[in-house]
């Protein structure tokens, strides 16, 4: 990274998602500095949908106005960072909608996280402080993956993925494509946790997580079907359980 020079990152989303992937590039920035290196990103605000933010400063990072100015902004690197339980599946709508390139969007890291060098990230993915990637692990594109998560062994991590903070999964673990893994849920080794589904925080995941609904518990058992944003993009897809995550190397990372 030393030399490569100073680029403009905007984050897509304003809420506290991304407002702790703005404090991740500032940590990362001030490594850099720390070693000698050059800084990576310059970072120039963020976009929302929420005209009331326009104008306004987050945590002293400015709010430059909707996510469609991204196409004002053609040499800048974007990441977006949107979602909540209630929606998790606003994420995957609007990377749709932007349409861009996958070498537009940066893949943050911060640098805390421990990353062993036989895992692989996609494009897009935030990894946020003290996450640990132990050995052979992929994770896909458009992932958030939250503080002081682990992901050992084996495991896939599908594009659009949420893994809430202090999850723990087991060696060899799937979470499928916008699946919603919650804060300190617990994984047993090779289960796979479907597609769209949402996992509660807290729970403990004995067996395989059936695409579109909603788990907890401890053990986990199923409680009702996701809600509608998540089960449009799960019948979008018409849910191709075979499917393979994006975990190419392409996207720059922080």
């Amino acid at each position: 990274m030393t030399g490569a020079g100073l680029r403009d990152l905007v984050i897509v989303g304003a809420g506290g998602f991304a407002r702790e992937t703005a404090q991740a590039v500032r940590d990362a920035n001030a490594e850099d500095v720390a070693h000698g290196r050059t800084p990576r990103w310059r970072l120039a605000g963020h976009l929302d949908d929420a005209p009331r933010l326009h104008g306004r400063d987050v945590y002293g990072v400015p709010v430059l106005g909707g996510s469609d100015l991204v196409g004002d902004l053609p040499e800048a690197r974007v990441v977006v960072c949107v979602g909540s339980p209630r929606d998790y599946a606003v994420r995957a709508r609007l990377v749709r909608r932007l349409g861009l390139p996958e070498h537009r969007f940066a893949t943050v890291v911060h640098p805390t996280a421990s990353v062993s060098r036989s895992s692989v990230l996609g494009a897009g993915t935030v990894l946020l402080a003290h996450c640990v990637l132990t050995a052979a692990v992929r994770v896909g594109s458009h992932v958030a993956v939250m503080p002081q998560a682990v992901l050992t062994h084996d495991d896939v991590v599908e594009d659009f993925a949420t893994i809430a903070s202090g999850v723990r999964l087991g060696g060899g673990v799937r979470v499928e494509r916008g699946a919603y893994v919650g804060a300190g849920a617990l994984v047993r080794e090779y289960t796979t946790v479907g597609g769209w589904s949402l996992t509660g925080m807290g729970s403990t995941v004995l067996a395989d997580v059936p695409p579109g609904e909603v788990w907890a518990g401890s053990p986990a058992r199923r409680l009702r079907e996701a809600e509608s944003p998540a089960l449009e993009e799960l019948r979008a897809e018409g849910k191709e359980s075979g499917r393979r995550p994006e975990t190419r190397m392409g996207s720059e990372v922080v």
